[in-house]
């Protein structure tokens, strides 16, 4: 899937181009039962790595990494495959777990279906203590399911509202510094309005809508929202009184309203050519953002609608194939692809918040002082997805092998939502939906 032209890097909201093969997902057949069962095996000889091609400075850092492992020592030797990100996580899907490989990337949303269908082990027995140590909270969130750590990712993601001073100064809009004076949702639209007022058309606002929403980019963008609201997509296994309450449907009600603010931006410039005020998008637009404006670049949370301001976070992560016969070799890898030296290199080659704090505390871009700090503020405060309260910002996305059903039904109830049906309605179908998919999948329940 792809938001306008705002088409994010392989290191953005995880999962944004894999709507179609997410929705696969869902009609594997579940597992239920435990992890196929890797062993240790040596800690030598040859292993297999999958990894998803995305741009070329990306694929670059990957092939650089594995050449330097190989080069590094003599016992373990890598083969790496790069499979088209479109057709990756099928790829994974529909591959028997035998035939997968000892080492493989995976989009965020899918580890916990991955899980359940018994493609994946559990890393901790094979990776070292000092690697997960080094992985940030939200990282290991991410990575999770149930009680046991199953990836660790190079690196995060991050929503936020790009401002451009210029504009904002110009029509008298005081804006946040940070998380702590996010803007209210009534704040936000009165800022709309102010900006409005100023601007030749009306629009000040872009939120990437020529794609449409019925996708994953519309789960991540704008499930934020929700949980701002003080809702949930799913809790304790259930939708119906998590997403379909009076606070959601009332916030997503507030989004509606902004459609006649939003420049369509069909042409991918709104933003860089002074047409909008506002961005709301993420990280992975900063280098062309800060080029365009320059010190007019500001960096700002997303609304607060009661419960504090929230975030989507997650991406590609790593982890080792269940059926592994060397997964002391999966191991020693991965502790290497999660270097200071290798993370650094992939975080410079698409601009995404390092997954280790090691490395996230040496980011030019994301340290304190930097750019994007703000960013890095909001992972420091993760929720993962199950208490998500004001003390906490960056939210994973439901860790549950039934997500490819979640992310479905709300991002259409969000795009019918946008189209000007009631937010009431519509939140209370997709609630429906995704609650009779789990109880026709015993809870996609994983022992």
């Amino acid at each position: 899937m792809i938001l306008g032209n705002s088409r994010p890097r392989r290191a953005a909201c995880t999962a944004l181009a894999i709507a179609l093969p997410l929705a696969a997902l869902a009609a594997c057949g579940g597992g239920g039962g435990d992890s196929a069962k890797s062993s240790g095996g040596s800690g030598t000889g040859t292993i297999t790595v999958w990894a998803h091609q995305g741009q070329a400075s990306e694929d670059a850092a990957v092939q650089n990494a594995v050449k330097s492992f190989n080069s590094s020592q003599d016992k373990i030797k890598v083969k790496v495959t790069l499979i088209p990100g479109q057709d990756y996580t099928k790829t994974v899907t529909t591959t028997d777990a035998s035939k997968l490989p000892d080492v493989m990337e995976m989009d965020g949303p899918t580890v916990a279906n991955f899980v359940w269908n018994k493609k994946i082990s559990p890393i901790s027995s094979y990776v070292s203590a000092k690697t997960i140590a080094n992985a940030t909270d939200a990282i290991k969130a991410e990575g999770t399911v149930g009680s046991k750590l199953y990836a660790l990712g190079m690196y995060d993601s991050g929503l936020g509202m790009y401002g451009n001073k210029k504009l904002l100064d110009a029509a008298g809009v005081k804006y946040p510094t940070g998380l702590s004076d996010a803007w209210t949702a009534d704040e936000f639209n009165a800022a709309l309005k102010k900006l409005a007022a100023k601007d030749s058309d009306g629009k000040p606002l872009d939120l990437s809508e020529s794609g449409g929403y019925a996708n994953e980019g519309g789960t991540y963008f704008f499930s934020p929202i929700v949980w701002s609201a003080g809702g949930a997509l799913i809790k304790n296994g259930k939708a119906e009184g998590a997403l379909d309450t009076p606070a959601v449907a009332s916030a997503m009600k507030t989004f509606q309203s902004w459609k006649t603010y939003v420049d369509p931006n069909t042409d991918g410039n709104a933003f860089t050519k002074d047409r909008v005020a506002l961005s709301w998008v993420g990280h992975w637009m900063y280098p062309t953002y800060s080029k365009a404006l320059g010190k007019d670049l500001v960096v700002l949370p997303l609304p607060d609608f009661g419960n504090g301001p929230k975030t989507g976070e997650g991406s590609w992560t790593w982890g080792i194939g269940a059926a592994t016969k060397n997964g002391k070799a999966a191991g020693a890898f991965l502790d290497y692809l999660l270097n200071d030296t290798n993370v650094a290199a992939m975080t410079t080659a698409n601009g995404a918040p390092p997954g280790t704090k090691s490395a996230l505390a040496k980011s030019t871009l994301y340290q304190q002082g930097g750019p994007l700090q703000l960013f890095a503020d909001q992972l420091a405060k993760p929720c993962g997805d199950t208490i998500i309260d004001k003390s906490c910002v960056a939210v994973t996305r439901p860790v549950t092998a039934g997500y490819p059903t979640v992310t479905a039904k709300f991002s259409t109830a969000v795009n019918e939502i946008y189209g000007g049906a009631d937010p009431k309605t519509a939140l209370s179908k997709a609630a429906r939906a995704i609650d009779q998919d789990f109880s026709d999948n015993n809870g996609y329940k994983i022992p």
